[in-house]
């Protein structure tokens, strides 16, 4: 991951995600004797194959015709828009099939359709490093593409992320709404914040937006982590005194592990972008971003994710409902013994969430 954000060549690029990617198909198949967390390695790996070959196929057709793997050296190529009609449709090819490719790796929809079942099948650390870390990554290589390869590509680009982020958010959303596993909740939910971060480079050519798309993606994603990586650490504390991962196992926590409760709260909170916690302050610099780009594109994404926001906090909310009001399930209201590295996970996010 580090070496893909200081990659500047498309081949640094894709021996950095390649890097990351094989060590990750194997961890999501951690627990051998498991059959979902085969299947969560087995799903992971044949699409992650499958969206490197189009990732790749698309940067062969930036260097066929740019003539170079320099990403500076690229970006002017573009920019100068030289060649004919076939030249500049084999760039529009090349501009969507790396777009697609990175949109794998962020699990935009519709190319998100490994994350529920490998989130699900992994074991929990492993599913909160994929969902932040491995995210994180796929977004630095495609900030990188744009901002420095194919920034003058913006009449392609804009539209195609347009539609990414818009479908994103609402899908992830929809689908969040309808699950009772909490790890399959928090892999929608993934989902659908990955649409939130792609929101600002919709329209990071339009107008003077370029920066603040930088750093409004940069804020969220540094956020984002320390919210999610804390939720998953109080699902993995309470799921190994419970046994289940069904958010009805929830029931009572606020009765018998207030700590813990008041963390998750603390996180789903932030999740849903309620002040002053973390991520409203990154939802704002996200909405602020779209409407700094004054264009028609920019203000119609911004009601979509305006009604997106609605949506997530009832799924983040049902949880709370849960802790807060339900009785404990099994009327087993023994503490938790939380180990020791989990309470410093936990320390870290929390006050990260609320001092960014």
């Amino acid at each position: 991951m580090v070496a893909m954000a200081s990659s500047r060549d498309l081949v640094s690029i894709f021996v950095a995600l390649e890097l990351l990617s094989i060590p990750a198909y194997m961890m999501a198949a951690w627990r051998k004797r498991d059959p979902k967390s085969n299947e969560a390695g087995i799903k992971y790996y044949l699409l992650g194959v499958f969206a490197s070959g189009v990732l790749l196929y698309g940067m062969s057709y930036l260097y066929g015709t740019t003539g170079t793997t320099k990403l500076t050296e690229i970006g002017a190529a573009l920019a100068s828009a030289e060649g004919g009609a076939g030249l500049l449709a084999m760039q529009v090819i090349a501009v969507a099939f790396v777009i697609v490719g990175f949109g794998f790796k962020v699990s935009a929809v519709p190319f998100h359709t490994w994350a529920p079942d490998t989130y699900e099948g992994a074991p929990t650390p492993v599913t909160a490093f994929l969902s932040v870390a491995s995210k994180a990554a796929g977004f630095v290589g495609l900030l990188s593409m744009l901002y420095l390869a194919m920034y003058a590509a913006d009449g392609v680009y804009e539209p195609f992320i347009f539609v990414l982020a818009a479908l994103t958010m609402t899908v992830g959303n929809v689908l969040a709404l309808r699950q009772t596993n909490i790890v399959r909740m928090l892999a929608y939910s993934s989902v659908s914040q990955g649409g939130f971060i792609l929101m600002p480079l919709a329209v990071m050519a339009s107008g003077d937006a370029a920066e603040s798309s930088l750093k409004a993606v940069v804020i969220y994603l540094l956020i984002y982590a320390l919210s999610n990586l804390g939720a998953f650490a109080v699902v993995l504390a309470v799921t190994r005194k419970t046994g289940s991962a069904e958010i009805s196992s929830f029931g009572g926590l606020m009765s018998y592990s207030p700590v813990l409760g008041m963390m998750l709260t603390l996180f789903l909170a932030s999740l849903t972008g309620i002040p002053p916690f973390g991520l409203w302050i990154a939802k704002l610099q996200a909405f602020k971003t779209l409407i700094e780009a004054g264009d028609t594109a920019g203000y119609a994404l911004a009601v979509v994710a305006a009604i997106n926001t609605v949506i997530s906090a009832a799924y983040y909310m049902r949880v709370l409902r849960e802790m807060w009001m339900k009785p404990v399930p099994d009327g087993d209201v023994t503490p938790i013994d939380t180990p020791q590295p989990i309470w410093v996970a936990l320390s870290i996010c929390s006050i990260g969430t609320v001092v960014l």
